[in-house]
């Protein structure tokens, strides 16, 4: 068995591997180094999936071009795995192995095994709590591995278990955050943190968009929150001050552009905290729609017949105004802008106006491209 300080730092290599791309090189470096073995292999195939879909690592001589010409040619079609039916926790030696009992193998047998000279190895099965199943395998041309080098797979196996379930955690957590950013981008959401002061801490990439292309919101050259016009500014920097002195405040809302439309909703940190900076206070949510009013129009009218005056008076009621305001900004009396809200309703299938506002403005109406 290797010394404390050498186990320490396999076990750190393990723990530390689930955070590498790929995973686990140094891990399984030092373990082939640790051992003697010429090649380190550790595979993983999430339950029910085929073993051609599974991760396969690899550290040895050769290149990753020609490990995963190998992989594509034989894991794909030939599921080698499947006849071992591993004992999950037993190190298997070579001669339990191979040669394959199903002679579908035999290619594989040779171009792999035989051809590179492999004449001992030892693999174990671990399985992850969530069904991942994983099989962690050395090899090496010559003399057999001994009881030391049994002895620290032994030892290592349970802790790889134990932070491979870890490891499946982040994976399902980055899948979801992948899929939830990518969701908040199509709707034109992005976050900001602030500090008690208005200066921006962290912010995400579509905040960054707004950053550069709004005209209204911008990060200044200290990093203080910058907004246009200086009415405005004075009112988002009231309810900054407010919402830090009293992190129980009620978050504050803003409608910052109108054309093409641009909200904001500032609340505490400490009700959501989006961020991990230590200075952050204070978390503004901005959305924002990336169609000019004359576009959104337009898809208003190819989308549910209306003609551009109701689509003109659709979008103006669904981004704030009253039917009132409408029918000043439109040019138009107000109880024409009444009937024509009734056949608006009837064309887009709204029951009311808070069916046509989410129906407008955040239905999946705003995934819709441009092009």
């Amino acid at each position: 068995m290797p010394d404390s300080s050498v186990r320490a730092k396999l076990i750190g290599a393990v723990m530390d591997g689930a955070f590498e791309a790929p995973p686990w090189t140094a891990f399984l470096g030092q373990l082939r180094e640790l051992t003697g073995a010429d090649f380190a292999t550790l595979m993983l195939r999430p339950p029910g999936r085929p073993y051609g879909e599974a991760l396969s690592l690899f550290s040895g001589e050769g290149t990753r071009q020609s490990v995963d010409d190998v992989w594509t040619r034989y894991n794909v079609s030939l599921d080698i795995l499947s006849d071992l039916e591993l004992e999950e926790g037993r190190i298997y030696a070579f001669e339990e192995l191979y040669p394959p009992r199903n002679p579908a193998h035999m290619a594989y047998y040779h171009e792999v095994v035989v051809a590179n000279g492999i004449t001992a190895s030892r693999m174990i099965r671990l399985m992850e709590p969530a069904g991942v199943s994983g099989w962690l395998a050395i090899s090496r041309r010559g003399a057999d591995f001994g009881p030391d080098d049994d002895a620290i797979i032994a030892t290592i196996a349970p802790i790889l278990r134990g932070v491979l379930r870890f490891y499946v955690a982040l994976e399902h957590e980055r899948f979801t955050s992948t899929v939830t950013g990518d969701a908040m981008r199509r709707l034109h959401f992005g976050w900001m943190a602030l500090d008690a002061k208005g200066h921006v801490v962290e912010h995400d990439p579509e905040a960054g968009s707004v950053f550069a292309q709004s005209g209204v919101l911008n990060k200044g050259p200290n990093g203080l929150l910058t907004v246009y016009p200086k009415a405005l500014r004075q009112k988002i920097f009231e309810a900054i001050e407010s919402l830090a002195a009293n992190p129980q405040g009620r978050p504050r809302a803003f409608t910052l552009n109108q054309d093409p439309w641009l909200d904001m909703l500032l609340m505490s940190a400490s009700h959501n905290r989006l961020s991990v900076h230590p200075r952050a206070a204070i978390v503004g949510y901005i959305h924002g729609d990336s169609w000019q009013a004359t576009d959104r129009c337009e898809q208003l009218v190819q989308l549910f017949n209306l003609s551009r005056s109701e689509a003109r008076l659709a979008l103006a009621i669904s981004r704030g105004m009253t039917i009132t305001q409408a029918a000043e900004s439109l040019g138009i009396k107000v109880e024409t802008a009444r009937k024509c809200t009734k056949l608006i309703y009837a064309k887009t299938g709204a029951g009311g106006l808070p069916d046509l506002v989410r129906i407008v403005m955040r239905s999946v109406l705003v995934l819709a491209p441009k092009d």
